[in-house]
């Protein structure tokens, strides 16, 4: 009986020791300053849920619980694997306009195929008004480019501010009955790492790089009263660059803006920018149900990368001389 008593004394020093060295192990990375291999590898439960707390550095959930997806946050693995079991189909559209075209098309959909929800079916919805010069890239399976051909508008704001328009009647005409998710992007970008299936949602925006760390009285909303776009106070600044959700949703956006535009036109009022001025409005209005971090929409020229570990979507370098006229 002794010598069993010894034995359990042991045995449950040898828990107490185990358990110690685990949660001090816990305590210790919790603080650390900076990311320790054990932080940089992604938590995420096996249904493929997010994993808020690993990102302590960045605020990872909006005032109404919707995620702000940073690196590290979801397992790419468990989220395209569910997807691709779903049976998930995306399109995505982009306008490339008079000299848009030649400075950018070529550069973003040659990335795109490299990086946008790579392993899905994809089709990239071209609109230009100029299809014979189009680049013919190489596509994987199930994945397609087509080419819609549009007007040009006399001024780039009318371009970028009737496109709301364009991809309204492309979603009822088509896209809603192809395709679970539809994305908007402006052309004058570079994908350069994964932009995968984690940004999917129903209704979906994206942080302002230029605004991230900037009070909100800084922010640029329309302030006019005259304009349909007017806001007092806002939750963040979105970047009309990248933009997406269901069909249904992005339709809702694009009808939203197009009709608010088309009113301030009709008072012979713009915002101050543009489409996304307005955009800005809507998701005020109609909070997205997932944010995506300035990760999926950064502008190199930022000097300030704190907290920034991995840029999937480059801002290209700006020719506005060039290409507006």
């Amino acid at each position: 009986m002794r010598t069993l008593g010894i034995g359990w004394s042991v045995l449950l020093i040898l828990c107490f020791i185990v358990i110690g060295l685990r949660y001090s192990s816990v305590f210790l990375l919790g603080n650390l300053p900076v990311f320790s291999e054990a932080i940089i590898r992604p938590s995420v439960v096996s249904d493929g849920t997010l994993n808020y707390e690993i990102r302590y550095d960045v605020e990872t959930r909006s005032p109404w619980s919707a995620p702000i997806i940073w690196e590290l946050m979801f397992d790419p693995r468990l989220y395209d694997e569910a997807h691709k079991l779903a049976g998930t189909s995306v399109a995505l559209t982009v306008f490339a306009v008079g000299r848009y075209l030649d400075a950018y098309l070529n550069t973003f959909l040659t990335s795109a195929e490299k990086h946008f929800m790579v392993g899905l079916p994809v089709t990239f919805y071209v609109f230009t008004d100029q299809p014979e010069k189009v680049p013919n890239i190489t596509l994987a399976p199930q994945r397609h480019v087509k080419v819609i051909k549009v007007e040009k508008y006399s001024r780039w704001q009318d371009i970028s501010m009737m496109r709301m328009k364009t991809i309204s009647e492309m979603i009822e005409k088509e896209l809603r009955h192809k395709f679970n998710y539809v994305f908007c992007f402006d052309v004058d970008q570079e994908f350069k790492e994964r932009f995968g299936s984690e940004a999917l949602g129903e209704s979906v925006a994206t942080i302002h790089a230029h605004f991230r760390k900037l009070p909100k009285e800084l922010y640029t909303y329309d302030r006019n009263p005259k304009s349909k776009a007017y806001m007092e106070k806002g939750d963040y600044y979105y970047h009309a660059a990248v933009f997406g959700g269901s069909c249904d949703k992005v339709k809702a956006l694009a009808d939203y803006c197009y009709l608010n535009i088309m009113e301030d036109k009709l008072n012979s009022v713009e915002a101050l920018w543009h489409d996304e001025s307005h955009l800005n409005k809507y998701f005020w209005l109609n909070k997205p149900t997932k944010l995506l971090s300035p990760e999926y929409c950064w502008d190199p020229y930022i000097a300030d990368m704190k907290n920034i570990l991995v840029t999937r979507l480059l801002w290209a370098p700006k020719q506005y001389e060039k290409v507006r006229t």
